[in-house]
């Protein structure tokens, strides 16, 4: 049988990647970028140092990768969740969001890869350094364009300005998740994020 049909070496080297990715976010999640290494991660893998440098050569392209997995499993739940454009349809919008941050990023292995890496990368020297600097503006931007639609609407119930309320929500949903990992059973992060947003867009309880 061919290889491109789905079974055979193409099958077999995309489980070994696959593997070889989950590695990497427990051990990134555990020592940070730098605390790991590659042979720590190799046999975490099951696989041999010499098998890991045949699918990744350097430490920064396994880094790439595993913020890359995260990245498209947020998008797949955003897709799942209905989040579509915050201008145009704020309430679905935060109502997805708060699907991604409960479903896609809040398991062991995932939070702590966030936690760690975000901490290590605010250096400027840290290869994760842009990428994390996006992806905070990025999620700002995506609450600041959902408030302002909504007080555009009459629907936002706050005093603080769009920008510093998307400010505001990140912040807090870092913060219980940071919390979340030292007590899992007190920290309810999903319904602590709800009642906020609910907070200051009543559109939410419906």
């Amino acid at each position: 049988m061919s290889a491109t049909t789905g079974r055979g070496p193409y099958a077999k080297s995309a489980e070994v990647r696959r593997r070889i990715l989950e590695a990497c976010v427990d051990a990134f999640g555990e020592t940070g970028f730098h605390g790991a290494t590659m042979k720590d991660i190799a046999k975490r893998a099951g696989i041999s140092h010499t098998g890991l440098l045949h699918h990744f050569a350097r430490k920064e392209d396994l880094l790439i990768a595993v913020l890359e997995l995260c990245d498209e499993r947020s998008a797949d739940f955003l897709k799942s969740a209905d989040a579509i454009d915050p201008a145009e349809h704020p309430v679905e919008a935060l109502r997805g969001m708060l699907t991604v941050v409960v479903g896609s990023e809040l398991q062991p292995g995932i939070m702590e890869l966030h936690c760690v890496l975000s901490g290590e990368a605010t250096s400027p020297e840290h290869p994760a350094h842009t990428y994390f600097a996006q992806r905070y503006r990025s999620v700002r931007r995506f609450y600041t364009e959902a408030y302002t639609a909504l007080a555009a609407r009459g629907e936002l119930r706050s005093e603080a300005d769009p920008e510093a309320l998307a400010a505001t929500t990140l912040a807090l949903i870092n913060g219980l998740q940071v919390q979340w990992l030292f007590d899992r059973e007190s920290v309810k992060v999903e319904s602590v994020i709800r009642d906020f947003l609910v907070s200051v867009a009543p559109g939410l309880a419906r």
